[in-house]
């Protein structure tokens, strides 16, 4: 067996087509991952220096204000998901959902939603990635190096001789496919590592998704193999599977996507925003009894508290303001649900496209798919449930507040899962 793949490296190294695609795949792979590795070292470094930043401006409101209420509507919080190790490969939606948000003790709902600046739906493709090499331009190298394996053989007249004399047809095509397989693979995983070893990639998701890489090109290989047994004319195999490259691409996906959609119906973020913002403007407007019963209904706890002040009163602008989130509250539920609905039948549609399949597990394993933004969007609202549990007994009841109580205040970590906050004083 070595003998033979020997000859087909001496034979596959003859031939300059070969070698220019192998070169543009290991430069486009090169780029990919350049790119990745420049755009997670970004998102980090502007994560830190915007956690400095919240820190000093959070000091400043601290030593200006001594009112909890004030204190809670001055003070910002910083909230993020820092990218994973792996995200430099599969960048995901990480260019469409946010991944920092600043947020307070105001209401939510608008502060989550004011901040998606871009409509996921109608978001063009991002970066060109390292998944998106491998899912979408892979196939490409892949139909140009084995679309001819036999015809070009019939066509220089050499397949019958070739048959006759060869030990066994896998002596023959086996090794050249092997071959190939092997060029191909290192030209454009090669990249990838390097990117891994400089990202600190755990090894046991370096060799998942190798496996997931070499899997997919087997498929492709075995698809071209398949169609070009059948066919003796080159361009025309390559024609075929150019065809199932952009079924499987474009047709498909964008199909799924148009299906999904008219099937499940959502509101929308800027629709979430108004009916919160429209809530907490009316509160100003409403019997102050009103907004305390609508509050107290969800807040048992603190019935007790009386509005005291003919006017303005911090405790009651904080409970319009939970009120407002609770009015919108029905739909931003639909909204989440309906995101969770579409991409749990995305992944029906990935079954009928390899590129989609690929796409989703890479993501995935890079925790930078939709579920990755979901998750940092319930660890928003768990920290700032917390932040109002530890606001209200000082805004609400009888509890005495001096600063020594800033301590108190839970801080954002995005670390945890579950409980994804902690306290200065623990």
């Amino acid at each position: 067996m070595n003998k033979h793949l020997i000859r087909e490296w001496h034979f596959m190294l003859r031939q300059s087509y070969v070698l220019v695609l192998l070169l543009c795949g290991f430069l486009i792979s090169s780029f990919s991952v350049l790119t990745g590795l420049s755009e997670i070292d970004s998102q980090r470094e502007t994560i830190e220096r915007l956690k400095t930043a919240d820190q000093l401006d959070r000091a400043e409101a601290q030593d200006k204000h001594n009112a909890p209420g004030a204190l809670a509507y001055y003070s910002f919080h910083l909230t993020y998901s820092a990218p994973s190790n792996l995200a430099f490969a599969a960048l995901g939606e990480r260019d469409i959902y946010p991944w920092k948000h600043r947020v307070r003790m105001l209401a939510l709902e608008g502060q989550i939603y004011e901040s998606d600046a871009q409509n996921p739906e109608l978001a063009q493709a991002g970066k060109i990635d390292f998944a998106f090499v491998i899912s979408a331009l892979s196939p490409l190298l892949l139909i140009l190096l084995f679309h001819d394996l036999f015809a070009s053989e019939r066509a220089s007249g050499r397949h019958e001789l070739l048959v006759t004399t060869t030990e066994s047809s896998f002596a023959l095509w086996g090794a050249r496919v092997v071959v190939r397989l092997f060029a191909i693979f290192i030209s454009l995983i090669l990249p990838f590592y390097v990117g891994a070893l400089i990202n600190n990639v755990a090894m046991t998701d370096v060799l998942i998704l190798s496996l997931w890489c070499l899997l997919y090109f087997i498929f492709w290989i075995a698809l071209s193999l398949l169609i070009g047994r059948r066919e003796s004319s080159a361009p025309r195999i390559a024609s075929i599977l150019i065809g199932f490259w952009a079924l499987f691409t474009f047709v498909i996906p964008i199909l799924g996507d148009l299906a999904i959609n008219q099937s499940i119906h959502s509101p929308q973020g800027g629709e979430i925003l108004l009916t919160q913002r429209e809530a907490v403007n009316d509160a100003w407007d409403l019997p102050v009894q009103t907004t305390l019963n609508a509050f107290t209904a969800t807040h048992p706890e603190y019935i007790g508290y009386k509005h005291e002040n003919e006017g303005f009163d911090w405790g009651w602008y904080y409970a319009f303001q939970q009120v407002g989130d609770q009015v919108a509250e029905p739909l931003s539920i639909r909204y989440r649900e309906a995101a969770l609905k579409k991409h749990q039948r995305a992944s029906f549609v990935t079954l009928l496209s390899p590129t989609l399949l690929i796409q989703k597990k890479m993501t995935r394993l890079a925790e930078t798919d939709a579920l990755a933004a979901m998750a940092y969007e319930r660890r928003i609202r768990e920290f700032h449930k917390t932040l109002r549990m530890t606001y209200y007994p000082w805004l609400f009841s009888a509890d005495k507040f001096n600063k020594s109580n800033l301590d108190l205040l839970p801080q954002f970590d995005s670390t945890t899962s579950g409980t994804t906050y902690s306290r200065k004083n623990e």
